[in-house]
């Protein structure tokens, strides 16, 4: 069985009130019994404490009921009980619960009355007792104020709490999401590249297999080679994924600085021109470009049709200028749905550069990339 289910607070504060205005009332009629007393000394207490008691469902109602009651108490009544507390109580509660103006019309109405009401004929309240009676009217709206000020500063921190982390979450969605992509985009360029090369060297093993054996022999130490590098990248791939340190090299294989061995390892005739020093490049740019051009002469092996390209490479004004061209009969431009120029141009975005691609207007097809060497986040 469970146990009794506990009132709310506000319900036991409002009984504790009842039971002290109670016991004020009956020692001011033990002190008092030569005054008459009505049934007003009975209903209106009834009626501001049945008042009190919805004061946190029905606030301004409850506050009108109390005030009334209390107007109506102290001239009519024939005993002077602290019926007055529970108006301090509703105008608090009013405040509280965000009717302010309410509760500061109706406290103002009471002190307006009290005053006239004291005005023509004999005094029931001194001077001092009048300017408390105000003081606690004032007090007590203005506690409730505060309250609700407070309470809405907390509930505010909590809920941007709550936003920060919800925040934080999405920050980690969003960064999670970036890796993925990362990798991916890796994955392709390092098992793309490599792949196509020993597919194109295999090929070229085959037909040179019976009639010129020293070109088989070289093809398959190419694809030796190359296969050797596909499983140094991959497994330095992996072990991010894993999150270990599996002692793989981090750094990429090749570099600007290696440029000529990188176009070596393409398989075509590339025509190649750098200016600028390409020694000093950061990390990252470095990564990038060097991925862009391994993307680009392997989408030209595969789809132009040639085994002859153009590859520029300027450092200048900040920027690593990237430019591979073929005049192959073959188009490689899918208008931008292939996952290749797809990574190209992630790659380059992400270091806040550009990268087009497209058809050349005399035939063949180019890349060009802009990777600014300022633009490392």
């Amino acid at each position: 069985m469970g146990g009794m289910r506990r009132p709310p607070t506000s319900t036991i504060v409002s009984l504790a009130a009842i039971a002290a205005v109670l016991a004020g009332t009956l020692v001011t009629y033990a002190f008092r019994s030569d005054r008459q007393l009505n049934v007003l000394d009975v209903v209106l207490p009834i009626v501001a404490f049945a008042g009190l008691l919805a004061r946190r469902a029905y606030p301004v109602t409850a506050l009108i009921v109390v005030a009334v009651s209390v107007a109506v108490y102290y001239p009519r009544a024939g005993l002077d009980g602290p019926l007055i507390v529970l108006a301090f109580m509703v105008l608090f509660t009013a405040a509280d619960r965000g009717h302010l103006v309410a509760a500061i019309t109706v406290g103002s109405v009471l002190l307006l009355g009290m005053g006239l009401g004291e005005l023509g004929g004999p005094r029931h309240v001194d001077d001092t007792m009048f300017v408390a009676i105000g003081g606690w009217v004032v007090a007590a709206i203005a506690f409730g104020g505060v309250t609700r000020n407070r309470r809405a500063y907390l509930e505010e921190a909590e809920r941007r709490a709550i936003d920060a982390e919800h925040g934080k979450e999405e920050e980690a969605r969003r960064r999670e999401s970036e890796e993925r992509l990362r990798i991916a985009r890796e994955l392709h360029d390092v098992l793309g590249h490599n792949i196509s090369m020993i597919n194109v060297q295999a090929a070229a093993a085959l037909h040179g297999l019976k009639k010129r054996p020293e070109d088989a022999e070289a093809a398959l130490r190419t694809i030796k080679d190359t296969s050797k590098e596909t499983l140094r990248e991959l497994r330095t791939t992996l072990g991010v994924l894993r999150q270990v340190d599996e002692g793989a090299p981090t750094a990429p294989a090749d570099s600007l600085a290696r440029v000529y061995a990188l176009v070596a390892a393409s398989g075509l005739e590339v025509r190649t021109e750098l200016s600028g020093p390409l020694d000093a490049v950061p990390t990252e740019v470095d990564l990038a470009a060097t991925r862009i051009i391994r993307e680009a002469l392997t989408n030209v092996s595969r789809h132009s049709g040639s085994n002859q390209a153009t590859l520029t490479i300027t450092n200048a004004s900040g920027n690593i200028m990237i430019c591979v061209e073929d005049e192959g009969p073959g188009a490689t431009y899918d208008g931008g749905s292939g996952f290749g120029l797809q990574g190209m141009r992630e790659r380059a975005s992400a270091l806040g550069g550009t990268l087009e691609a497209g058809p050349r207007p005399e035939g063949g097809f180019r890349v060009v990339a802009r990777l600014p060497l300022n633009g490392v986040r």
